[in-house]
């Protein structure tokens, strides 16, 4: 790791606030997924993102904000989110997303896939257009016409927006993570 976990007392009053909203939503938030080491400093990606604030909190509210208007499944949001750690092979997010994935309710078999890159086929349709979405843009390509129309009638036209927004918020932090080699 190249940034470490940052010792709270040591923040200056705007980036401790910063650190203290963030150690509320994950707490409530992220439930099973641990983001706080023993001496109550963040882990994963918050020790880059609270050392260099510039950048690093504008990337938080943008995250945030996907979370609090989020209207897609929880599950459906897990498979963007591997299949996006898995095509950056970012591994804290992988890490904390494949804990996340199982207790939404996936199945160990399908959480191995989605962080192996491939599609499980225990998805149902949302889901799986989901994974294609993900798949398609995490490879730097264009949505087909015809996947998109597809993703479009199944999502409808604001679930689909924000399924490209998440894939476009966990590509930053899968960035991020692999820019910073975060492990935990």
């Amino acid at each position: 790791m190249r940034v470490n976990p940052i010792n709270p007392e040591t923040m200056n009053e705007e980036v401790r606030y910063v650190h203290d909203e963030v150690f509320k939503l994950i707490t409530n938030s992220q439930g099973p997924v641990s983001m706080i080491n023993d001496e109550g400093a963040l882990t994963g990606p918050f020790p880059p993102m609270l050392r260099f604030p510039q950048f690093g909190i504008p990337a938080l509210s943008f995250v945030r904000s996907l979370d609090n208007h989020a209207t897609l499944s929880k599950k459906i949001r897990e498979v963007a989110i591997l299949t996006v750690g898995a095509a950056y092979g970012a591994r804290f997010e992988l890490y904390a997303h494949e804990i996340m994935a199982r207790h939404f309710g996936f199945s160990a078999a399908a959480v191995a896939s989605l962080a192996s890159g491939i599609r499980p086929a225990e998805l149902n349709q949302e889901e799986a257009i989901a994974y294609e979405i993900a798949s398609v843009l995490s490879k730097g390509r264009i949505i087909p016409n015809s996947a998109y129309n597809l993703a479009k009638e199944i999502l409808e036209e604001d679930g689909l927006a924000e399924l490209i927004f998440l894939i476009g918020a966990y590509t930053l932090l899968a960035t991020v993570l692999n820019g910073f080699d975060v492990l935990s």
